[in-house]
């Protein structure tokens, strides 16, 4: 029997694309690509055809690498 997906319970999507990675962090695009630019953002890889992807996993760790600790 085939599993039914309910749209109210969907996983997160493995693969974020750069507009769900601006609206999750709250920035902009252009932001986004100054980070790139700068090599401070997430690690991003090219789908062929030339689209970027940032891996969920990857994401995670990114944010928890720039938690400060309160003092």
């Amino acid at each position: 029997m085939a599993a039914i997906h309910s749209p109210t319970h969907r996983q997160p999507r493995r693969h974020l694309t750069v507009a769900d990675i601006c609206e999750e962090l709250g920035i902009s695009r252009s932001t986004f690509y100054e980070w790139r630019a700068k090599k401070t953002a997430p690690p991003c890889f090219k789908l062929p055809n030339g689209e970027i992807r940032i891996r969920r996993d990857d994401l995670e760790r990114w944010l928890e690498g720039r938690t400060e600790l309160q003092a």
